[in-house]
């Protein structure tokens, strides 16, 4: 074999190998490529489920915060109430029918809100409104009952109804014992 045909073989050998090699370098490139790109669409989608699980705790964290100063709010309007129309009916004055309305109204909105506190939770919280909503609208009832009855069996009414009022007091210092601590753990649990 001349010089010629070795170079001119030896250079076809070279350019097959550089194309098999290029071919199996592509081949492998192009694995690579669509592990990776496998791999980097399973990180982004990790990111954005664990994002949007943070996103929704926060979501479910400001609803109980905002169903918490709501139920705060519509006890606070109760009990002004109370404060102000006990004393009233304690000195025999008849408890008019607007006093009742207000009344009436301020236990409805304090039921109101503990049923949207039910659906925020946590239920330990939920439950310790509920036992607030009770002590309240017992203690609504015994002032109602104290204004109807007659002069003869008012002490014992009173009775009743301070026993209610401070059962209630007793019912919101514990709710709100539990709603602090579920306001202020930032790893609350949402279910």
């Amino acid at each position: 074999m001349s010089e010629t045909t070795g170079t001119i073989i030896a250079s076809v050998i070279a350019f097959i190998s550089a194309v098999i090699g290029a071919v199996i370098a592509g081949i492998y490139a192009k694995r690579g490529a669509e592990v990776g790109g496998r791999k980097a669409v399973e990180a982004a989608l990790a990111q954005v489920h664990g994002q949007a699980a943070v996103e929704h705790w926060q979501w479910v964290r400001s609803q109980r915060h905002q169903s918490f100063a709501a139920l705060l709010a519509a006890y606070a309007t109760l009990d002004e109430v109370l404060t102000r129309i006990a004393p009233e009916v304690r000195n025999g004055a008849r408890l008019g029918e607007a006093s009742g309305r207000e009344l009436r109204q301020g236990a409805l909105a304090l039921q109101d809100k503990t049923s949207q506190l039910a659906l925020w939770g946590p239920h330990e919280a939920s439950e310790l409104a509920y036992a607030l909503m009770r002590k309240a609208t017992d203690t609504v009832g015994a002032l109602l009952q104290v204004a109807v009855v007659g002069s003869m069996d008012r002490n014992a009414g009173w009775v009743s109804f301070e026993r209610a009022r401070n059962e209630m007091v007793t019912a919101y210092a514990g709710f709100l014992q539990r709603a602090g601590e579920v306001i202020r753990d930032p790893l609350q649990p949402v279910s």
